[in-house]
């Protein structure tokens, strides 16, 4: 990758995290900046890491360069509520990916059903289109919110969807692990694979919809299959992927997807129980939310980012202690306590700088 986008990944990155943050030093009741906070991480940098993944240029293309741009319009434009300029922009935004899929992969995705297509090609389109249909889906909810009111739902928020352009991430990282699996894909194990892409695709669709109509008892069940098959995944990943940098970095990634997933089932016991109070529970909340974007999704990007690149000159045990240390403490307690967010940024910045701009032990270059 281009030096000039990895600084320019980089900064996006640490500046989304410190938008987390943010709140506490510049209350503003009519601005959330929890969206700059979500956009910049996961649409604007994800997304456009995303595109430039897909097309596999050395150079970014001008569709990627004229989606980053209209993410970032649609970032600030949501942000300050200018939701016809967010709607306008999500149009164009939906056609790039669009694009970029259908010329990687085909317009309908037959290929999800076919055994002859790579595991991790069935990941890799499920994550743009699940890109693609996170904008729609953020725009109608604009619509009905703002403008129409068709439906109403305490869960139909625009913050609940916004949630949602994690996914892209998540899948697109899950295709790096299964591409590391090839080599079995012709023996016995691709029935687990294929049940594994399967239960994750639509378990995580399936769990949005309960969380929408507010169904618990569902969600435990989806959650825990999810788990099941998160598990799975690292069994099979730990066992036949070849040891490589690329493999300690993902493992420990797989190692946070399985913490958002036991989280996740321990939150949704908390809103079961009949004094639950969402103020006393925002903390596990926090710890699944940075566990997921900070944790999980960074490796996938950062290890999308330098590729080609392994082995780089970093010592990945300390690179891997201080990013746990970092998702699972220090940012979950810079929320609440100030005194917490400047170690943290700072904790981010230097894993985030370190895995960008570390030299490539090969070619002696960064």
């Amino acid at each position: 990758m281009d030096i000039k986008l990895k600084i320019l990944f980089s900064i996006l990155m640490i500046t989304a995290l410190a938008f987390g943050f943010i709140h506490i030093y510049f209350p503003a009741e009519n601005y959330s900046f929890e969206r700059l906070h979500i956009f910049l991480f996961n649409l604007c940098t994800g997304g456009t890491i995303l595109l430039y993944y897909t097309q596999s240029k050395v150079k970014i293309s001008k569709t990627a360069l004229i989606f980053f741009s209209g993410s970032l319009i649609y970032a600030f434009s949501a942000f300050l509520k200018i939701y016809p300029i967010t709607i306008a922009v999500s149009i164009l935004l939906y056609v790039l990916v669009e694009k970029i899929r259908i010329e990687k992969f085909s317009f309908l995705p037959v290929a999800f059903f076919s055994q002859r297509v790579p595991v991790s090609d069935k990941f890799h389109q499920a994550s743009l289109l699940c890109l693609s249909t996170g904008i729609v889906m953020a725009s109608l909810v604009i619509l009905n919110n703002e403008f129409f009111h068709f439906v109403t739902m305490k869960k139909l928020t625009l913050n609940t969807f916004f949630l949602g352009f994690s996914f892209p991430l998540s899948l697109i990282t899950l295709s790096l692990v299964f591409s590391m699996l090839k080599k079995i894909e012709g023996s016995s194990t691709r029935v687990v694979m294929e049940i594994c892409f399967w239960t994750i695709t639509l378990g995580v669709i399936t769990f949005f919809v309960f969380i929408l109509f507010e169904r618990f008892i569902p969600q435990i069940f989806i959650t825990s299959a999810l788990f099941l098959a998160v598990v799975t995944v690292f069994f099979l990943y730990a066992k036949f992927a070849d040891n490589i940098q690329q493999k300690l970095f993902l493992t420990s990634g797989i190692g946070f997807l399985i913490f958002t997933a036991v989280s996740g089932i321990a939150y949704i016991f908390l809103q079961m129980s009949p004094d639950y109070d969402p103020e006393k529970t925002k903390w596990l909340l926090h710890m699944h939310v940075f566990a997921s974007l900070y944790g999980w999704n960074l490796c996938g990007l950062s290890v999308i980012c330098r590729f080609d690149d392994f082995p780089i000159r970093l010592h990945s045990s300390t690179v891997i202690g201080i990013h746990w240390l970092t998702a699972l403490v220090l940012a979950p307690l810079g929320v609440f306590y100030g005194v917490f967010a400047v170690p943290a940024i700072i904790g981010y910045a230097f894993i985030t700088l370190t895995l960008f701009f570390s030299g490539n032990i090969r070619k002696g270059i960064q």
